[in-house]
């Protein structure tokens, strides 16, 4: 007697796997570039020691500024006018905020810090214009990606189609236009 054994055995109802397998490899996610040197001197400024510009790896992946930036999504403007809406974001307080201690106890004529510095009322000024130039929904859409850190898959509703991610990238990109022009930043050619 033969006994015949299926070949799918419990895997019968299940459709195939993926041949694509994700990647694991890290260096898909960083990428050489050239950045202005930290270290540089200019009073040795012709020393082939002191190059004005490194070689640096960077992640890719880190935002979605940088992913986009990465793949020539967003021109250089574009990025300087996102970090420094991300800048001021961080100075407001958007990456949370420090509470007063009351308890503490203060000695040697020392005096109460004032919880709100001028740094912070400054960025709190830069933001409340941005908000006026870009509106609601684009200020939301840039305080998502730029300030808090989320992606474009993120920002859309959960199980939207290709066209509402390329949407909400198309919308981020004429809002850092909008920034860009609003922070002199940009030079049309």
């Amino acid at each position: 007697m033969v006994t015949i054994q299926s070949r799918c055995g419990i895997l019968c109802g299940m459709p195939a796997p993926s041949k694509r397998k994700p990647t694991t490899d890290p260096h898909r996610t960083l990428r050489a570039v050239s950045v202005e040197n930290p270290f540089y001197s200019r009073a040795h400024a012709g020393d082939p020691t002191n190059p004005r510009k490194i070689s640096a790896v960077v992640n890719i992946r880190e935002s979605a500024i940088t992913t986009m930036a990465a793949r020539g999504r967003i021109d250089v403007a574009q990025v300087a006018a996102a970090d420094r809406f991300r800048r001021l974001w961080e100075t407001m307080g958007g990456k949370g905020a420090s509470a007063i201690d009351y308890g503490r106890e203060y000695v040697d004529g020392g005096k109460r810090s004032d919880p709100i510095t001028e740094r912070q009322m400054n960025a709190a000024d830069g933001l409340r214009r941005a908000h006026r130039a870009l509106g609601d929904h684009g200020y939301w859409l840039v305080s998502r990606i730029c300030g808090e850190g989320y992606s474009i898959n993120e920002v859309v509703r959960p199980g939207s189609s290709k066209r509402a991610k390329l949407n909400a990238a198309n919308d981020l990109r004429s809002c850092l236009d909008t920034l860009c022009e609003m922070w002199n930043l940009v030079v049309k050619i």
